[in-house]
């Protein structure tokens, strides 16, 4: 995919950060908490290799229960929600409402349904070698971490601490 140089251009003039601390992850059935999404969603387009997770715990089950919500016919699997331990190495902090807004993704498109400009963003991100973004939740108050694992450092951290199985 071709990215925007202009986005491309305010992307790089953003410092990425190290990053290191705790995140939630809900997953379904026996599918790890490090398994990849390459089909797409909010953050990476289609063939962009994305892990999404969440700051706070309620976080990552306000977006859980809203992609329970949508489908027709309501998963059944067992869930789980893990804590991870993280570290990595160029996070772009992009939870500043007006810097999101600069760079194309204002409430309307972070909320919606269409995610072509969260996507173009997410894909310009990983297009750049970063390996994280920090981004407002579209689900809750909290803060999301997406990461893009191709990117990650060797040295980069990435532990399961607790698996909590839901009911």
């Amino acid at each position: 995919m071709l990215y925007p140089p202009e986005l491309l251009d305010r992307l790089q003039a953003i410092t990425p950060a190290p990053w290191a601390g705790q995140a939630f992850r809900h997953m379904f059935g026996d599918y790890p908490p490090d398994a990849e999404n390459t089909r797409g969603a909010r953050w990476n387009p289609p063939g962009v290799a994305a892990i999404y997770t969440s700051l706070a715990r309620d976080g990552a089950l306000a977006e859980a229960e809203h992609q329970i919500a949508v489908q027709p016919i309501p998963p059944r699997a067992r869930r789980t929600i893990y804590t991870l331990e993280l570290t990595l190495a160029g996070v772009l902090d992009l939870t500043d409402a007006n810097l999101l807004q600069s760079l194309g993704v204002g409430p309307a498109e972070l909320a919606a349904d269409d995610m072509t400009a969260c996507r173009r963003l997410g894909g310009a991100t990983d297009w750049l070698k970063h390996d994280g973004l920090l981004l407002p939740s579209a689900r809750s108050t909290n803060t999301n971490l997406v990461i893009f694992p191709t990117n990650r450092a060797r040295d980069a951290h990435f532990e399961i601490l607790h698996a909590e199985p839901l009911d």
